[in-house]
């Protein structure tokens, strides 16, 4: 049988159709070296179902892609946590993009690198030439100065990162691990299905492989480290397989009508990133029997001091302007509202990631006042016209008021639970500037 050839172009659409429709769609049942979804936490349930403003997004939580961690802390009679862990739709399976949230493993490996290193006079305040040796690669200059705080060194790379999210700073640190090395070390710490692999730059997957020759100065301007330029030749596979996202996504000015693929972006599941925080929160205690992180009881002071504060608080000059209002990076609780101002007790260490209609916050509170503290993480998918890259996302109409509605929820909860001993928080409000 013979068929036209307007017939056989309509059905080869018709397939394409098909097939790009399941692969956007599919969740595989089960994925190597991703974690299978865990039962809904009754608790969290409740919580969220019972509140007028959390519950229409619980109720169609899996439009909004919404994952949820909520880890209680009970502490006894030493003052040591112990951790219950409650959780609402979590599922290593559901892609998000992780946007910012990579930036604190970035900033955990760049210490304990320096650290590994061992080369006398080189430490996170050391400054540092980044250049370039392939495509898509932009160079940092040495720059000395006399404001200490615009030198480009690791430790102020890690504060623009902290404070305000820098993507450019990310970069630089990217570039000083090495792609291959980061994600090494990560599986090592147990965190075998993340992929960070890419800079915050138009550049292709293969540019991403390449990572720039790195040089170190002393006060002196002497170098005392030299990094050649790397390439990671075995390509990284990628837990989730091929991953499409949305409808159809902008491009040079124009739609796209077809999903946006995200199999080569950065993967980072939440409850990574949310263990993380916890270990560098409580480095003796998070986890005992597991790989530990080669970090100083410095190093561990100066992450806490800057996921903590805000721009203005921090002391760090560059970020005094205005547009660096105190809740700028913090979504739980205060929901990025430049016109809430911040209570002085509670204090919340966090990172946060925005992009691509994803709003992540992954966050550990501490409340002097109140006696409470919780580590509270969240993510959710705010673009309601499916359509990727166009810059239309519900941030502030719905993400951004939901999590401030979460971690108020989870906080005011946590002022009634019934704990045997009270936290002695002491030791997390040390206001010395650690630089």
């Amino acid at each position: 049988m013979r068929y036209s050839p307007l017939l056989l172009a309509a059905g080869a659409i018709l397939l394409s159709f098909l097939w790009l429709s399941a692969v956007a769609c599919q969740v595989p049942a089960a994925l190597p070296g991703a974690a299978p979804s865990r039962p809904d936490s009754p608790l969290l349930d409740s919580l969220l179902r019972s509140d007028s403003r959390l519950a229409p997004i619980a109720a169609r939580a899996g439009k909004y892609e919404l994952q949820i961690i909520y880890t209680q802390i009970n502490r006894d009679a030493q003052n040591q946590p112990h951790f219950v862990q409650h959780s609402f739709r979590l599922d290593a399976r559901q892609y998000f993009n992780p946007a910012s949230l990579v930036k604190l493993p970035t900033a955990v490996l760049a210490l304990e690198k320096l650290n590994l290193l061992q080369k006398p006079g080189l430490n996170r305040r050391s400054p540092m030439e980044t250049r370039t040796a392939f495509r898509c690669q932009t160079a940092a200059p040495y720059n000395p100065a006399a404001d200490s705080d615009r030198v480009n060194t690791v430790g102020n790379y890690i504060k623009r990162m902290l404070l305000v999210s820098d993507n450019n700073a990310y970069n630089r640190l990217y570039e000083f691990l090495g792609q291959r090395p980061l994600n090494e070390r990560l599986a090592q710490l147990g965190y075998s299905d993340a992929r960070i692999v890419r800079r915050f730059a138009p550049c292709d997957t293969l540019a991403n492989r390449h990572t720039n020759p790195i040089n170190f100065y002393s006060p002196s301007k002497q170098l005392i480290h030299q990094q050649p330029a790397a390439f990671n030749a075995a390509a990284f596979s990628y837990p989730l397989g091929r991953v499409f996202k949305g409808q159809a996504y902008q491009a040079g000015g124009r739609i796209v009508r077809q999903p946006y693929e995200f199999t080569t972006a950065n993967y980072l599941p939440l409850q990574h990133v949310h263990d993380l925080l916890k270990n560098i929160i409580f480095p003796e205690s998070a986890f005992p029997d597991g790989p530990t992180l080669q970090l100083t009881p410095d190093d561990y002071a100066f992450l806490r001091y800057y996921l903590h504060h805000a721009p203005h608080s921090s002391a760090y000059r560059p970020y005094t302007a205005p547009a660096y209002f105190d809740s700028y990076k913090k979504y739980l609780y205060y929901g990025r509202d430049a016109r809430t101002p911040a209570e002085p007790s509670l204090y919340i260490y966090n990172v946060v990631g925005m992009s691509h209609g994803y709003l992540a916050d992954v966050a550990y509170f501490a409340d002097s006042a109140q006696k409470v503290e919780f580590l509270l993480s969240a993510v959710l998918y705010v673009n309601e016209d499916g359509i990727i890259n166009d810059g239309a996302y519900e941030y502030t109409s719905v993400g951004l008021p939901f999590l401030k509605r979460l971690g108020q929820t989870i906080h005011q909860y946590e002022t009634t639970r019934s704990k045997q001993y009270s936290p002695d928080l002491s030791s997390l409000f040390d206001p010395e500037l650690v630089r």
